[in-house]
């Protein structure tokens, strides 16, 4: 699912561009990877808090970059408000 989002235009990846995404509003979900540094974790969670951004803490930077077809990603923003419920209906009937 987050493939497809992300060749729709609804997910915004890498550190700087995720972001300046959650600043302008922009961000509905937050997915940031599990095996990401703690200062990156911290950072963005801080930032999910301070914003009122919903996150999430799953896969490795390896599955997550994996589904995107990118190069290596520690986080990943989902644009898309339905994406963004759909993937934390996912997320919450998995755990």
């Amino acid at each position: 699912m987050l493939g497809m989002a992300y060749k729709a235009g609804q997910v915004v990846t890498g550190e700087d561009t995720t972001r300046n995404a959650i600043r302008k509003n922009r961000v509905k979900l937050l997915i940031i990877a599990e095996d990401a540094s703690d200062n990156t974790k911290k950072r963005f969670i801080n930032s999910s808090v301070y914003y009122n951004v919903p996150y999430v803490i799953c896969l490795t930077k390896i599955e997550m970059s994996r589904s995107l077809g990118q190069k290596i990603r520690s986080v990943a923003g989902i644009i898309d408000e339905g994406i963004a419920k759909y993937l934390m209906n996912l997320v919450e009937n998995c755990v």
